[in-house]
């Protein structure tokens, strides 16, 4: 993974990381998966306006981004802003649980292999926003992080049967953990925001709360923990009876039902033995499938995260946990 550190204020991250890649003869839209379209165009227009009220500030590190690789604005705009709207090929896995003595979120993040070393760690830390430190498939955008105040974020993708004008998953996530501290602020914020694609959104805060939001143009659902099930779990489906029927059964999701079984059923076979050791083993397939790809077929698990927020320490794997160990990464400074 590369790692980033980005500061000051959004349009300077974006133009000297922008400028630095430039440099060193990485030009991002010469990459075979900068896929601009004029159907792409066509919605990244349409949503530039809800990103003007709600988000400007992430429209100029776009800008800036662009300025710095010497690149049109509006194919950057494309890019990003249609992201996840259109198919797309990350699966993932995530999960949270708690018990007096542990708040784990747990996530897996499944891409291609021919990409992975593309992927990106970031910590920001910019001018009017949360510092968080995430991790990501592309840029700008993010896939799971968690901010300084302890809220953790992560998405799992759904095939979009249905789009809007709006945001996307990994803004959505950037968004989050720029603007929020606790769960009720992110379903609050969730309710508000205008949503372009169909996700899945775990969410988990120092105060104990977590929960996932199932969401899309036209719905958002949330699915909390019960006595029964003092946990939550997330895949590439949706599993609340309110938003099955956007499923669409017809693609290879990489196994996400029996991810998601096997994700349920080690949780709820070890709920009086909750511990980190359990997170990582569930990540690492030892309770069944969840990494267990052909990377043969261009599949894997690329990293593996787990923020352990009543303790304040975030932990990764940099590809696949079933052949890497997790390190911790200290170099974010929480601030509760």
């Amino acid at each position: 993974m590369y790692h980033g550190r980005f500061r000051k204020s959004h349009y300077e991250t974006g133009y000297n990381w922008g400028s630095l890649l430039y440099k060193n003869g990485k030009i991002i839209n010469w990459n075979a998966t900068f896929d601009i379209t004029e159907e792409r165009k066509i919605f990244a227009k349409e949503c530039l306006p809800v990103y003007e009220k709600y988000y400007p500030e992430i429209l100029e590190e776009i800008r800036g981004l662009a300025e710095g690789q010497k690149g049109s604005c509006e194919d950057f705009y494309t890019f990003l802003l249609s992201m996840y709207c259109f198919e797309f090929n990350n699966h993932c896995t995530c999960f949270a649980f708690k018990d007096r003595d542990h708040l784990i979120f747990g996530r897996n993040s499944d891409f291609l292999v021919s990409l992975e070393k593309l992927y990106m760690n970031c910590l920001y830390k910019l001018n009017g926003a949360y510092g968080f430190n995430g991790n990501t498939t592309a840029f700008i955008e993010m896939e799971d992080g968690i901010n300084e105040y302890g809220l953790a974020v992560g998405l799992t993708f759904i095939y979009p049967k249905i789009t809007g004008v709006g945001f996307n998953s990994g803004m959505l996530v950037r968004y989050l953990l720029e603007k929020c501290k606790t769960v009720d602020e992110a379903i609050k914020n969730l309710n508000m925001l205008p949503i372009a694609s169909q996700q899945t959104l775990t969410v988990i805060d120092r105060l104990g709360n977590f929960a996932v939001i199932e969401c899309n143009c036209s719905h958002v659902e949330v699915i909390k923990p019960t006595e029964r099930d003092p946990f939550v779990v997330a895949v590439n489906g949706f599993v609340s009876p309110e938003m099955m029927t956007y499923n669409h059964h017809n693609i290879d999701d990489w196994h996400s039902s029996e991810r998601y079984s096997v994700a349920c059923n080690a949780l709820r076979e070890n709920k009086n033995k909750f511990s980190f050791e359990l997170a990582g083993d569930i990540l690492s397939g030892k309770h069944g499938f969840m990494c267990q790809y052909d990377r043969k077929k261009d599949a894997d698990t690329v990293w593996s995260v787990i923020y352990d927020i009543k303790n304040r320490k975030i932990f990764r794997v940099e590809g696949n946990p079933s052949r890497r160990k997790f390190v911790e990464d200290t170099r974010m400074k929480f601030i509760y």
